[in-house]
């Protein structure tokens, strides 16, 4: 199935075909789930998902590399991450 997540910013082929497998196949469907919903389904299939991450995906959304999102929008999901990351 071919989907627009590769020509969004932050998508690699890797996390595409992740996305895809959790049932998130276009850039429409990742924008209204949201990057903490997609990340929770993402985590179903990989333990290992990290915090940049979940960066990735809500730079995504807004159209931004990861790393330019700003200081609130990254602590509000530092702290997303706290709570779901068992310890």
């Amino acid at each position: 199935m071919k989907s627009n997540l590769l020509k969004r910013i932050n998508i690699g082929k890797d996390t595409e075909g992740k996305l895809i497998q959790v049932g998130i196949d276009s850039f429409e469907k990742l924008a209204a789930i949201g990057s903490e919903q997609a990340f929770l389904r993402l985590r179903t299939i990989d333990s290992g998902a990290c915090l940049s991450l979940l960066y990735g995906l809500e730079g995504a959304i807004e159209g931004t590399k990861w790393n330019e999102l700003s200081i609130e929008k990254k602590h509000a999901l530092q702290q997303f991450y706290k709570m779901v990351t068992p310890k």
